[in-house]
């Protein structure tokens, strides 16, 4: 089976995904409570990607970042739910690069007529690349690798749209949990420092950066990741 590998390194198309996030209204600033309890000054919701246009954006990103990333690799997998269109529409930009990748992702039940089973696609082989929009309690990775290793296929990575760079309930973020406990390569979109330097070269936004960088300061690892 072919392995795809590193054809383009430059990354600077992270700055133009969190200008299209602000636009929509994925990323938004003000006062929002996280799951952890924490009180943030943004909040990043991939579910408002919800038109034609910018969902294709979003692919073409998740493309890119994978192009860009040289992480080795023989198919996708997105997990169930928000991981079923990014996984499909992530393989239509490849194709449109010349990078005709097969895809699966799986059901949250069993289907017990028709094809049946849990996943829907091409058959789970070789090193799978996961898509997820972002990670929070791991809870996805953790489903998407046991499914990928019954099958007899090994995890790849795992492409994210934006890496919070934030602690968990360690010292380590939820980025780093990944990495330690499954050993493979965590590919975001954009980091949380690339919205820093965003903001601080947008006037319209600047107003923003203070409070973000307090945030940072306050629950962020300084771990490099790419």
């Amino acid at each position: 089976m072919q392995r795809y590998t590193k054809i383009r390194a430059n990354m600077t198309f992270s700055r133009d995904f969190i200008e299209l996030s602000c636009r929509k209204g994925v990323l938004r600033f003000g006062t929002f409570l996280t799951k952890a309890g924490r009180t943030s000054p943004y909040f990043f919701n991939a579910g408002l990607f919800d038109d034609g246009g910018s969902f294709s954006d979003l692919c073409g990103f998740y493309a890119r970042a994978i192009l860009g990333s040289g992480v080795a690799f023989d198919m996708l997998f997105g997990p169930a739910y928000k991981g079923i269109p990014l996984v499909a529409g992530t393989a239509m930009r490849l194709a449109a690069e010349g990078m005709n990748v097969p895809f699966v992702f799986n059901r949250k039940e069993a289907k017990d007529h028709g094809e049946g089973g849990m996943l829907i696609g091409a058959p789970l082989a070789g090193r799978v690349m996961i898509l997820d929009d972002v990670i929070s309690a791991g809870t996805s990775v953790r489903e998407s690798i046991g499914i990928i290793r019954a099958h007899g296929a090994e995890p790849a990575g795992l492409v994210i749209a934006l890496d919070r760079m934030e602690r968990g309930q360690g010292e380590i973020s939820a980025v780093q949990e990944v990495k330690e406990a499954y050993g493979i390569p965590v590919v975001p979109v954009a980091t949380l420092m690339d919205l820093i330097a965003y903001l601080g070269d947008s006037p319209e936004l600047e107003a923003n950066l203070a409070a973000v960088q307090a945030y940072r300061d306050a629950y962020g690892t300084h771990d490099a990741i790419r």
